[in-house]
């Protein structure tokens, strides 16, 4: 029977599994916590010294940081090994190609979703861009406040907003009682991306669908109004069109992801 191979979370509480043995909670406290993520999330280009250093002392590394430095790497190679960790090089985490990185599995999930949104093949965009969402949803390094965590957690926003609006069309693609999800969705959707005209028109299709043409036109107004009173704009011209096909009951025009 083959191996479990090594699986690596970083979003929500840092996880490290080493073919099915935990480690974890043998990293040399926070500081190890960190250097271990940020060589994790940078572990296809090169690293040096003094921008780990400053990674992993967010304040300000201590007056003999390189020392320090270098006794926190012996200990990280001492947890997971040479072969992760090499002692030769700038400071860097090899994984073996078949390792799986939750926030890598994320981007890829959400590519294969929007692909099969793309393809209308609805069973696996609504199985994909649950992947994502469960990962964003965790958040990163949760009460650390280290400055360039943000850029993650910005990525991971982004990433979860894709793959709410995949998961919202999946499910409206797969109709029936999946619509209810759809509208649950894309609810969600306005709410975190209140700007984001391509939420509101799916908003507005999903209410549709469920045949509640009257919410759907009221939704457009309600969006009308935000980028009147907050941008001085009007709605784009594919919003107008989705809701001229409303009045008309002509029923909304399919847009493409």
């Amino acid at each position: 029977m083959e191996s479990p191979g090594i699986r690596v979370q970083l979003c929500g509480r840092v996880a490290i599994d080493l073919g099915g043995r935990r480690v974890e909670h043998s990293l040399p406290g926070r500081q190890g916590r960190l250097l271990f993520v940020y060589l994790a999330i940078h572990r296809l280009r090169a690293v040096t010294r003094d921008e780990l250093a400053e990674a992993v002392w967010p304040d300000g590394p201590p007056t003999a940081w390189d020392s320090a430095l270098n006794a926190l790497l012996s200990k990280l190679r001492r947890l997971l090994g040479d072969d992760l960790v090499p002692a030769r090089g700038d400071p860097r985490l090899v994984l073996p190609t078949a390792a799986w990185v939750d926030l890598e599995a994320a981007r890829d999930a959400v590519h294969r979703a929007e692909s099969a949104v793309a393809l209308e093949d609805w069973p696996r965009a609504w199985g994909a861009a649950q992947v994502t969402m469960f990962t964003a949803r965790r958040g990163f390094l949760p009460g650390d406040d280290v400055t360039w965590a943000e850029e993650i957690r910005r990525q991971l926003a982004e990433l979860y907003l894709r793959a709410l609006e995949a998961y919202a069309l999946a499910a409206l693609g797969l109709g029936g009682p999946e619509l209810a999800t759809a509208e649950r969705a894309g609810r969600e959707l306005v709410t975190t991306a209140p700007f984001h005209e391509r939420g509101h028109r799916l908003l507005m299709r999903v209410l549709v669908a469920r045949g509640n043409d009257a919410e759907a036109l009221r939704r457009y107004e309600e969006l009308r109004r935000l980028l009147r009173d907050e941008l001085g704009i009007s709605p784009s011209a594919a919003t107008q069109e989705l809701h001229t096909a409303i009045l008309r009951g002509t029923g909304p025009p399919i847009e493409p992801l």
